[in-house]
């Protein structure tokens, strides 16, 4: 017998889903936020050409927030990490215990990189020629000081950039006139309110190079309709097709439905053989659980997972409505971070590789709950352009996915540099994503 819904024969909505809930759905996840685009193109250029990259380091790199580190990996005074981007340096550094500072990578000497890894200090002393400073950035000490008698001490210190923190992870944004950042991120922290980002630790971090523009591997991560193809393994238990695309100003999402028949499955699968596609279970091997009399997959699903997250949260898991617990909340805050909402621990970011705007580095987060003392962050596994995020057994069977995933973009960049039609062509609906996306790209490219 098949588990797929019947809703009268219309297409299935994630609204549909959301009907089978046995708790109550938070009001964000109930409500739609349908994005309004007066375009369904946009042009190649700014995949491919250099000229674009350039004003991109100028007009968002430098004026937007982005993710840098979790609060966990610099937990003490004198902790730092060194984020980059676009060939861009930042030393985040924790200079009092409730203080978290970030400065330009760099010696207001000679320009000499202050730190090249992360690490633990009392000071801030350039390898130079030895100049130090406090960690709150003001000048300690000039070797033979008679040399500088130009140099005014208290003008002396490192130019701070701004910095702040949401749900455990670490900002910087180099434009000292930018909005504070919970004025950036909008509703973002009332819909992960529940969530706990912020009680969660860095369970893995793996970046991999990429042979394509950041926004080629970013938007290949921005909708799921690509996923019957990509993913044929998948299909069975996720409703592709199925999708609430939800777009606010600084941040988007799509949500997934899960352990649901969608309507690009064209048979009908039994609950067993969607529970075989969900846990990877081989055709000649016995299915490992056992369901309860008249159980579905989806129900199966939210019980076992309820049953998981109790001992991470105790009964205040019992608030957590179902499809909190198997749907697939996929966020994008702008311009290039993806946290995954509800039990997800799965986080993205995409950055250029340096100053090469062809390539692009892929950082795979895990922030994952966890009981008693918080652990240790996980050390960053580094992968070069041909080794398999599936040879990092952290990741599970993720690392599967994202090798199917990685399969397609090295060839979309190529097919973008010989292409003859000079724009891409959105989807009308399940790309609203990535419309967005280059929407306020665009605000940004275009701003004085």
């Amino acid at each position: 017998m098949g588990e797929r819904l019947d809703v009268g024969g219309r297409r299935i909505s994630y609204q549909d889903v959301l009907d089978l809930d046995t708790k109550e759905v938070p009001k964000h996840i109930r409500q739609e936020s349908r994005g309004r685009f007066d375009f369904d193109e946009s042009g190649i250029d700014r995949y491919i050409s250099r000229e674009w990259h350039d004003r991109e380091k100028e007009k968002v790199w430098k004026r937007v927030w982005q993710l840098a580190c979790r609060e966990e990996q610099i937990p003490e005074v004198g902790d730092h990490f060194v984020y980059e981007i676009a060939g861009f340096s930042y030393l985040l550094i924790r200079s009092a215990p409730d203080k978290i500072r970030a400065y330009p990578n760099a010696c207001p000497h000679r320009g000499r990189q202050l730190k090249d890894f992360a690490g633990r200090c009392s000071e801030i002393r350039c390898s130079f020629h030895g100049i130090a400073w406090e960690l709150d950035g003001r000048l300690k000490q000039i070797p033979a000081e008679w040399e500088f008698p130009h140099v005014r001490k208290e003008e002396f210190g490192l130019s701070a950039v701004s910095v702040d923190t949401w749900g455990g992870f670490v900002f910087v944004n180099p434009d000292s006139d930018a909005e504070p950042l919970e004025k950036y991120l909008g509703e973002l922290p009332e819909h992960f309110a529940k969530w706990g980002m912020e009680d969660r630790y860095l369970e893995a971090h793996v970046s991999k190079l990429l042979r394509c523009n950041w926004k080629v591997a970013q938007e290949a991560f921005m909708e799921c309709w690509h996923a019957a193809a990509t993913h044929p393994q998948t299909v069975p238990y996720a409703a592709f097709g199925v999708c609430q695309v939800d777009v606010y100003e600084n941040f988007s999402r799509f949500i997934t439905p899960s352990e649901v028949v969608g309507p690009m499955l064209p048979w009908d699968p039994t609950t067993e053989e969607m529970l075989r596609a969900t846990m990877d279970i081989r055709v000649d091997e016995p299915l490992p659980v056992q369901l309860e009399p008249g159980e579905s997959a989806r129900s199966f699903i939210v019980r076992t997972t309820r049953e998981k997250w109790r001992a991470y949260l105790g009964d205040d898991i019992d608030e957590w409505a179902d499809c909190e617990l198997v749907d697939n909340f996929t966020y994008t805050v702008f311009p290039n971070i993806m946290p995954w909402g509800g039990v997800h621990k799965i986080c993205y970011r995409f950055r250029p590789n340096g100053d090469d705007h062809r390539t692009c580095i892929m950082d795979v987060f895990y922030v994952s709950p966890f009981v008693g003392e918080r652990p240790a962050p996980a050390q960053e596994v580094r992968l070069g352009f041909d080794d398999p995020f599936s040879g990092v057994p952290a990741l599970g069977i993720v690392g599967k996915i994202l090798d199917q995933d990685c399969f397609n973009m090295e060839k979309v960049q190529f097919g973008l540099e010989t292409a003859t039609k000079q724009t891409v062509t959105f989807a009308a609906y399940q790309e609203d994503n990535l419309k967005w996306m280059h929407q306020l790209m665009d605000r940004y490219m275009e701003a004085d």
